[in-house]
């Protein structure tokens, strides 16, 4: 039985899934910052085993930007993103019922796009915003 727990995962934790994901390692101090800064964290366990993750980052007023969801490859096809992204998708709701304008924003993997259209999301150039772009 999967269980779905509101919590930050650890760092080691978090650098598991990455790594599994072919995302590589970060630096733990790091790794601790910077999920210490989410709005909304949610992991997927099987027992005691990290198996999945997702959070929400920003402003929580104008805008949110749905980050890290991941699942270890033997789990996926599973239902699991799913579930991890129906609980975020609530948690965007919720921050709209009080702030109405909020804009939910996300970046996905290549190949991943009609996964996230699913929850409503549509490309930006769908919503007529134009190309996004990143600094490296």
């Amino acid at each position: 039985m999967i269980d779905y727990i509101e919590k930050t995962p650890s760092a080691d934790e978090y650098n598991t899934l990455t790594n599994s994901v072919g995302w590589g390692v970060t630096e733990s101090g790091i790794v601790q910052t910077a999920l210490a800064n989410s709005l909304y964290t949610v992991c997927a366990y099987d027992g005691e085993r990290i198996i999945g993750f997702g959070r929400l980052i920003g402003d929580g007023v104008m805008f949110l930007y749905v980050q890290d969801i991941m699942v270890l490859p033997e789990y996926q096809g599973q239902k699991i993103g799913t579930e991890i992204m129906e609980r975020i998708v609530k948690k965007i709701l919720d921050y709209k019922q009080v702030y109405g304008d909020l804009r939910a924003y996300l970046g996905a993997s290549v190949g991943k796009d009609d996964f996230y259209k699913k929850f409503g999301f549509i490309t930006r150039e769908e919503a007529g915003l134009g190309a996004g772009m990143v600094l490296l």
